[in-house]
């Protein structure tokens, strides 16, 4: 599939699943953050992956903005697990670091 060619695609799929593994470390009682990034890193994914098969321009932008949207989002929860101090500043900036070359990647996009 062409999404599969993406660096920003394969970034964003490397960002889940450090994902996965960094919030098996944490705390009882974050289950809602937990839930909350796990939907906006699968939209991110899942809406750059449908606008790329898409032939129309216009809709091809209406995808990637979702997934901009959505790898926003990711950021701020991040920054909410920094101000819990559940997930280590090192642990933030590596996510973030693939976070932003998503970002600038999908923006440039035809």
């Amino acid at each position: 599939m062409g999404h599969e060619k993406l660096r920003c695609y394969r970034n964003l799929v490397e960002v889940a699943a450090r994902l996965a593994q960094v919030i098996k470390s944490w705390p009882r009682g974050y289950g809602y953050l937990v839930d909350q990034i796990q939907r906006a890193i699968a939209s991110a994914v899942l809406n750059l992956a449908e606008g790329n098969g898409k032939s129309s321009p216009k809709e091809r932008k209406r995808f990637f903005q979702i997934s901009l949207g959505s790898i926003a989002e990711v950021s701020a929860a991040l920054d909410l697990c920094r101000a819990f101090n559940i997930v280590t500043p090192i642990e933030d900036a590596s996510l973030k670091s693939l976070l932003m070359q998503s970002y600038n990647g999908i923006r440039m996009l035809p």
